[in-house]
């Protein structure tokens, strides 16, 4: 079915632009489709390109016991998982025919798959799902992206996207090789991951642009409901301004749902992070709405000569309404309350690219959940250590640090997997994590 490949030259760019190794505005997280700009493989029909990555580590938490397990709250499926672990974290792979830069009638695709532990955990996310490492699962298949591209000639060119498509919310993907650093932060947990429905995007000039939207809800196949009797939806909405150097942009995102949201997979709140308190097993009835606000940024100082870039990303999410949940508690065994809550949180970035093949990266988080009178801090701190030292491969080495409210939770299961017949001793930490990571793309 392949043709031909493109010339091995044209991938060095790539190869930086997905370890973020470029300290350029551009090169942010939030532009997942620098993986594929120069870096590609292109089909016998002229225009469809296949990209992708394959991306496998090994991590260790000094965390767990051989009585049972322990999992990190706010950390990420595989990257909690007790003790030492190889992973496979993901093979991606991404079909593509983008629209041109031509302002006229014309239309595209893109389709983007992962395969392997990620996989598991982004259809799945849940808290049971963090407790085990029997739940590993690298032959997990994810549709991440699935939709058609439009481009209506109004004004500057009006874009829409139809079908199923990553969030709009948040400074860190779904991607780990795009992110600063390996494991996903506390605040990412808290994203919405995918819709389905429509998107569209304006770029009024050089500096503005901005998104418009309406789906089914966050990591949904179905509509944003609570009781299953109601017709709901979400509306999405974005501005990015970029600065007149291109050396700096901010982005605003905006979510609002008529709805408790419904995981289609799992049936409980889609924006759960996985804490004991807020942990839903299944939406029941009443009316509810989410709203969410993300707001993050990043700058490159010209000062630094595109060695030093500069990120932030903040977060507001909050439920209301007289909608109730039922959740697992494992004290209180199962119970249903209110499902308000709020989530909130902040965190900075910054990587300085000291050569060609070498780069650090830190970022540090701060979250705060509340729910029916209980309230998680949680704090995080990771540095993470990046090498290009061959064409397109990277390889990192990070280190993180946990702490908060019950930011530990060992768990001795005597025979259980689930969380209501385990016995649950919390702590609040430290939690250490030490691994590495090797990247090919292609």
């Amino acid at each position: 079915m392949i043709k031909k490949i493109t010339s091995i030259l044209g991938v060095l760019a790539a190869v930086a632009s997905l370890s973020l190794a470029d300290s350029a505005p551009e090169a942010s997280a939030q532009d997942t489709k620098k993986m594929v700009q120069n870096n590609f493989v292109e089909t016998a029909q002229k225009g469809i390109k296949l990209s992708g990555y394959v991306d496998a580590g090994y991590s260790y938490n000094f965390t767990g016991a051989s009585a049972g397990t322990s999992d990190v709250t706010g950390r990420f499926g595989s990257d909690t998982a007790a003790k030492g672990d190889f992973n496979l974290y993901a093979v991606k792979l991404a079909l593509e025919k983008a629209l041109t830069s031509e302002n006229k009638a014309q239309a595209g695709f893109r389709t983007d798959v992962m395969i392997g532990e990620d996989a598991n955990y982004f259809i799945n996310r849940s808290v049971t799902n963090s407790i085990n490492n029997a739940n590993q699962n690298s032959n997990a298949l994810f549709l991440e992206q699935a939709y058609v591209s439009i481009r209506a000639p109004v004004g500057n060119g009006w874009d829409f996207k139809v079908g199923k498509f990553v969030s709009i919310l948040g400074y860190e993907v779904m991607e780990r090789p795009a992110n600063m650093n390996t494991t996903f932060g506390l605040l990412f947990q808290q994203m919405p991951l995918y819709y389905t429905g429509v998107l569209s995007s304006y770029k009024f000039d050089d500096y503005l642009d901005g998104k418009l939207g309406v789906v089914n809800g966050s990591n949904t196949d179905n509509n944003t409901t609570t009781s299953g009797n109601s017709d709901g939806c979400a509306v999405l909405a974005a501005l990015n301004v970029t600065a007149p150097g291109g050396n700096a942009n901010w982005s605003n995102n905006f979510q609002y749902s008529s709805n408790s949201e419904n995981n289609t997979s799992q049936s409980i709140n889609a924006n759960t992070t996985p804490v004991t308190v807020l942990s839903g097993t299944s939406n029941t009835q009443g009316s509810a709405y989410t709203f969410i606000y993300n707001s993050w940024g990043n700058w490159a100082p010209k000062f630094a000569d595109d060695k030093l870039l500069l990120a932030f990303n903040t977060l507001l999410l909050t439920t209301g309404g007289s909608g109730t949940s039922t959740i697992t508690d494992p004290t209180l065994g199962s119970v249903t309350v209110n499902s308000n809550y709020t989530s909130y949180g902040a965190g900075a970035y910054a990587k300085y690219q000291f050569n060609d093949w070498f780069s650090l990266c830190s970022r540090g988080e701060f979250l705060g959940l509340a729910a029916q009178g209980v309230t998680n801090n949680l704090w995080e701190y990771t540095l993470t250590a990046g090498f290009n030292v061959i064409d397109n491969l990277l390889i990192r080495a990070e280190y993180r640090l946990d702490w908060g409210n019950n930011s530990v939770n060992n768990i001795q299961t005597q025979g259980s997997t689930t969380r209501a017949a385990a016995n649950l001793n919390s702590s609040s930490g430290p939690a250490h994590y030490a691994g590495a990571e090797v990247v090919y793309s292609f």
